[in-house]
């Protein structure tokens, strides 16, 4: 059986499958749109908050600059938040060496399973 010969019958396809699927579509595109439109407004909800927040204190000077911010700030904020945020445990900062005699096992011995070539001429 080819490729050529594959049909594709669309009489098998019921009105209640094609309702489905678009519906199916319609959803994850205005959801996909939606999604857009806001984390796209965000950062600018944010700025109008800080300039009204400016502006409330008096410092009309500085709530008409440019307050955003560059994408390497808030990646390094976003990386001390996450680095402290996730600290849970005290490390002792000691550093010990215990030379430890293990018994003879196969796993330690894997180079005898090489072939040797010197042996061989």
């Amino acid at each position: 059986m080819s490729f050529l010969e594959i049909t594709f019958n669309l009489s098998a396809i019921s009105e209640f499958g094609i309702i489905v699927a678009i519906v199916g579509y319609l959803t994850v595109f205005f959801a996909l749109v939606l999604m857009y439109f806001i984390y796209n407004n965000i950062p600018k909800l944010i700025q109008f908050k800080i300039r009204q927040k400016l502006r409330k204190e008096g410092k009309t000077n500085e709530a008409e600059n440019n307050l955003e911010i560059v994408g390497e700030v808030n990646a390094a904020i976003s990386t001390a938040l996450y680095l402290y945020l996730n600290e849970h445990d005290e490390e002792s900062h000691k550093l010990t060496i215990k030379q430890v005699k293990q018994s003879y096992t196969p796993w330690s011995s894997k180079i005898y399973n090489v072939n040797d070539y010197y042996k061989m001429q």
